[in-house]
């Protein structure tokens, strides 16, 4: 885990490009995106963005390495998104 100094403009920053990950992720698992590419250059494109969400999610706070930078966001979508990654093989 990663202890962060960020403005909220800066998390608020983070949370979006954390959506477009979900966007990714989603899509080249639906075959909505990069369906012409080779499995493995899919699967790296659906693992990085996982591991993007999951780096993100566990960020803390500097002045409290337990507390998270996170408010009362929701990861529903988040959450979805890295077991559907972490469950997905492309072929």
């Amino acid at each position: 885990m990663s202890e962060v100094n960020k403005t909220a403009a800066e998390i608020a920053a983070d949370f979006v490009a954390m959506g477009h990950s979900v966007a990714v992720i989603t899509d080249v698992i639906a075959g909505d995106s990069m369906a012409d590419d080779i499995a493995a250059d899919r699967q790296s494109a659906v693992d990085r963005n996982v591991e993007h969400l999951v780096l993100k999610k566990a960020e803390k706070t500097v002045e409290d390495a337990s507390a998270s930078i996170w408010t009362n966001e929701s990861f529903t979508a988040i959450d979805a998104a890295i077991v559907a990654g972490n469950g997905h093989t492309a072929s």
